[in-house]
């Protein structure tokens, strides 16, 4: 084995991937197949998730498993029968998130007016899903004493950003935080936690299907690169994450977003 297989080597580790049969949750599961990886891919949407799997199963070991992570007995049940089946869960993706509600760049998205329908069902999906998932890992990655958990942040959660809705900002600040104090608590048990924080990224977040040009070409304008990224160009990050090659990194919070962070969107000036 060469010194690049030895590093990024994840054969025969057991991958759990939530929200996986779309987007980052994709490219997620794809790199971890691609290098030997047994994945589960959890995603809500049964249909899509079958779609998926035929193509994901063509690159390597793939299981799919219906999830609503919102459910934290179902949660905790998806990571027990991954351990009963395969002996182990060595790697985590909690990843599964959505889009609901509008940013303060919209009128309906300002502070006073924005929908409180919408804010609760995103903040139950982007960030008590992923106190579920983690927490659920993490009984059995305590036991054996090993595994890697990745978080789906964004740079959202790290800066104000009006591109966004306030309960996707919230709820990604939440994972933030949640992955340095359960890199803290869990580092005694050899577990690693860490979290991507991606940028503005060309995925089905919304469900809506492609980004409208002039929504893309508002993103384009604040990313120094000039482009939004692709979601295959997250999976050398998350592969780092997961492997032996990150095998000295916890509680870190890692930035993938074209430079986005280096200047900030602006609002319009009130009416």
């Amino acid at each position: 084995m060469g010194v690049l297989e030895d590093l990024f080597d994840v054969r025969d580790q057991v991958a759990l991937v939530t929200g996986g049969a779309s987007g980052l949750g994709y490219a997620f599961a794809s790199i971890l197949a691609d290098c030997g990886a047994t994945v589960i891919v959890a995603d809500w949407n049964g249909e899509r998730l079958e779609k998926e799997l035929r193509g994901l199963s063509s690159r390597g070991r793939v299981a799919g498993y219906p999830l609503d992570v919102t459910d934290a007995p179902a949660v905790r049940a998806c990571v027990d029968s991954i351990v009963a089946e395969y002996k182990s869960i060595d790697i985590a993706f909690a990843n599964a998130g959505v889009a609901r509600g509008r940013p303060p760049l919209l009128p309906e998205g300002w502070l006073d007016d924005m929908s409180m329908t919408d804010y609760n069902a995103l903040i139950d999906v982007n960030l008590h899903g992923v106190v579920y998932t983690v927490q659920a890992a993490a009984r059995h990655m305590k036991r054996q004493r090993s595994g890697s958990i990745i978080t789906t942040a964004s740079t959202a959660g790290l800066r104000n950003d009006p591109f966004t809705p306030y309960s996707y900002a919230i709820a990604k600040a939440g994972v933030v935080n949640f992955t340095r104090q359960a890199a803290h608590d869990l580092a005694r048990w050899n577990v690693r936690v860490n979290a991507i924080a991606p940028g503005p990224f060309k995925t089905n977040l919304g469900g809506g299907g492609p980004m409208p040009p002039e929504a893309e070409a508002r993103w384009n304008s604040v990313i120094p690169l000039g482009r939004m990224g692709d979601p295959a160009e997250i999976r050398g990050l998350a592969l780092l994450l997961a492997s032996p090659a990150g095998s000295f990194m916890t509680g870190g919070v890692y930035p993938i977003d074209g430079g986005a962070l280096l200047q900030g969107p602006s609002l319009p000036p009130a009416g």
